[in-house]
């Protein structure tokens, strides 16, 4: 009877590295989306916004900015969803000021931290908020 080949056993990983690289290019993924300067988000602050496929889905799609929840929800999907060129169309410099002191506990720590460590004003305004 022929021995059975042995199953090779590699070194476990080491979590922490694996954990920190995935984390770091997590946040390069939201970091490289960002808009130069708060003034280039020229979207609407107020009417029905429709976003596209490729940002909105895995739910809604028409967002109503009179709405305070569908106009949170709107902001939420597109700092998580939103690619480069999406952020300027859909998002408004004085909307977001306005509503970061909120949103910013509803989005995910590294789409917040992201945000806040590239427009120190988004973290001033919180702050101002308080």
């Amino acid at each position: 009877m022929a021995a059975s080949p042995q199953p090779t056993v590699s070194a476990p990983k080491d979590q922490s590295g694996a954990y920190a690289e995935d984390l770091a290019l997590y946040r390069e993924k939201f970091r490289r989306r960002l808009p130069e300067s708060l003034d280039e988000l020229h979207g609407p602050a107020q009417g029905v916004v429709e976003l596209p496929l490729h940002v909105a889905w895995s739910g809604m799609t028409s967002y109503d900015l009179g709405k305070p929840r569908q106009r949170m929800g709107l902001y939420r999907t597109v700092l998580h969803e939103g690619l480069s060129d999406d952020l300027p169309l859909y998002l408004n410099q004085d909307l977001l000021l306005q509503l970061w002191p909120v949103l910013r506990t509803l989005v995910g720590r590294t789409v917040r931290t992201v945000w806040e460590d590239t427009f120190p004003e988004l973290a001033a305004h919180t702050r101002a908020a308080s």
